[in-house]
């Protein structure tokens, strides 16, 4: 059955593109070796290296986030390099499996996916390495299988702290754009991202933002890499150019959200989504459910993870939820699937349009027999409302 109105793309990304990106999207295609290209790929390459807030040049691949991060090991580690990895959730475990396929040695501190990572922990890993075999230290900014942001410039002072000489990378995949980064301020030394989330693009477009620290270690590394060399692309960027056919149209669209973010402001666009988030919550909490992330401190802003009540599967719930009206929620990925449904509320994205989502959700909750208080998402207008 058609069902009228728009589809509710309430997934933590791919988010919604908005209506003028499509449209930048959709000129006509260009000589990626004339003129125009290069004066778009400037534009682009400026302007993302203020999204990272770094007055280095950032790397632009076509590519999706997990190309980014296979760039940001190939190009600063060598083979048998032990780097350090905190679980966060689903896409942490990824990044460690993608470094063991490489020869690299990840040894992982243990965590409980509903909070981030623990500075003191890392801390306490890096100071017992006297002999500093850790070359890298690995995090995810905005966990995205559980609505946990880590604090990245405490974990940064833990590295600092313990004088451990380790490389510190960090994904943006599900929080550049959306959520308070400074990569050159943290002095982070690899900073990976994806286009499909606060970038409010389609999937095709990943990031290396990188630091001196981290070219340096690149002038020795010794992991093979081809698409992903830095010396070629960052060669390459300083004359407008790529090495290889780049995915021109998604640069225009780039191009046109760089100018939609900067028209909001950054500081605007934060508060925003710090707003939707505490809204959700308000919802999720006065429903009588639980929010996964236990610790206010790291509550993510640009989704929530609802733990469903015992004897209630959270896919049962999205079905219903899809089927009746048209929305779709994020599922629960790898131990969490069946147990929590991801409500994401980042990028294009207005009060009207969470409400809209709260709404269905409510509605959905109880078509699937969750008992919960209806007065939940007027906790949530209320927030909206006063804001």
């Amino acid at each position: 059955m058609t069902i009228s109105g728009r589809h509710f793309l309430q997934i933590p990304g791919p988010s919604n593109v908005p209506d003028s990106v499509l449209h930048a999207i959709s000129m006509p295609t260009i000589d990626h070796r004339g003129p125009a290209f290069k004066e778009l790929f400037r534009h682009v390459l400026t302007g993302m290296a203020d999204i990272f807030g770094t007055s280095n040049q950032v790397v632009i691949y076509p590519a999706t986030g997990t190309g980014a991060w296979e760039a940001a090991l190939v190009n600063t580690l060598n083979p048998g390099d032990e780097i350090l990895c905190f679980e966060t959730g689903h896409f942490s475990s990824l990044w460690k499996s993608m470094a063991e396929k490489w020869g690299l040695k990840p040894t992982v501190i243990a965590g409980d996916w509903r909070t981030g990572a623990d500075p003191q922990k890392i801390g306490e890993a890096l100071a017992a390495d006297t002999d500093h075999r850790f070359k890298a230290v690995c995090v995810v900014h905005n966990e995205t299988s559980t609505g946990v942001t880590s604090r990245i410039p405490e974990i940064r002072a833990a590295i600092d702290a313990a004088d451990h000489p380790a490389l510190f990378m960090v994904d943006t995949i599900s929080s550049l754009g959306s959520v308070d980064y400074r990569h050159d301020e943290w002095r982070v030394d690899v900073t990976v991202s994806g286009s499909q989330k606060g970038l409010m693009l389609p999937p095709g477009l990943s990031f290396n933002a990188v630091s001196d620290k981290a070219l340096e270690a690149h002038e020795t590394s010794t992991l093979p890499k081809s698409v992903w060399n830095w010396t070629e692309m960052l060669a390459a960027g300083r004359n407008g150019m790529t090495p290889y056919t780049p995915n021109t149209n998604i640069l225009y669209g780039l191009k046109e959200s760089l100018r939609l973010l900067n028209e909001e402001g950054l500081d605007n666009v934060f508060a925003r989504h710090i707003r939707f988030g505490e809204a959700t919550r308000a919802a999720v909490e006065a429903w009588g459910l639980e929010v996964l992330c236990t610790n206010e401190s790291e509550y993510s802003p640009v989704l929530t993870a609802v733990v469903m009540p015992e004897g209630h599967d959270a896919d049962e719930l999205r079905k219903i939820i899809l089927d009746r009206f048209d929305m779709s929620l994020g599922a629960g990925l790898s131990k969490l699937q069946g147990t929590v449904f991801r409500i994401g509320h980042l990028g294009d994205l207005n009060d009207l349009t969470l409400a809209g989502t709260l709404a269905g959700v409510q509605m959905g909750l109880q078509l699937a027999g969750v008992k919960i208080d209806p007065a939940g998402l007027g906790a949530a207008l209320d927030i909206l409302r006063e804001s």
